[in-house]
């Protein structure tokens, strides 16, 4: 698994950088904002059974909460080149790009999680996290969803 250092250099590599954040590190919940730099708009992480640990009523989140259409849905339009179905589509938006329907194909877990503190035996996902698509993107955590509204949590068992 790759460190935060790997991480940042990762993402700068393709010309992806995250805003400094103002406030400190904080923990991730369900409904936190997630934003994908080859998306076209921002998505919500979801979690349909909760780990069983909340804040502030919010199933808390983990690394391990990748998946796609159960925690990641997709970001709107894709506009990756390296995308397949990007190159075979004819859409084209008002400046030319070519686009086609997200789809995320994400295959690890999110990085920069805080290992001393688990959440059913994974590390707690941070707002510092990230991951990737293999089309390219680079997704990031925009709001941790502590303070958003709009999320409904099933707890389990």
């Amino acid at each position: 698994m790759l460190g935060a250092a790997a991480a940042v250099a990762g993402m700068a590599a393709i010309g992806v950088s995250k805003p400094p954040v103002e406030d400190k590190k904080s923990y991730v919940v369900a409904g936190a904002v997630l934003v994908c730099n080859l998306g076209t708009q921002p998505t919500r992480l979801k979690m349909p059974l909760s780990h069983g640990v909340t804040i502030k009523g919010k199933a808390q989140m983990n690394v391990n909460d990748f998946v796609v259409n159960e925690n990641i849905f997709p970001f709107g339009y894709c506009m990756s080149t390296i995308n397949p179905e990007v190159q075979q589509n004819g859409k084209l938006d008002i400046n030319g790009v070519k686009k086609a329907p997200c789809v995320p194909v994400i295959t690890n877990p999110w990085l920069n999680g805080q290992h001393d503190v688990l959440i059913e035996n994974a590390p707690a996902l941070l707002n510092e996290g990230c991951n990737f698509c293999i089309h390219g993107g680079a997704i990031l955590i925009d709001n941790d969803g502590q303070n958003l509204s709009g999320t409904t949590i099933v707890k389990s068992g």
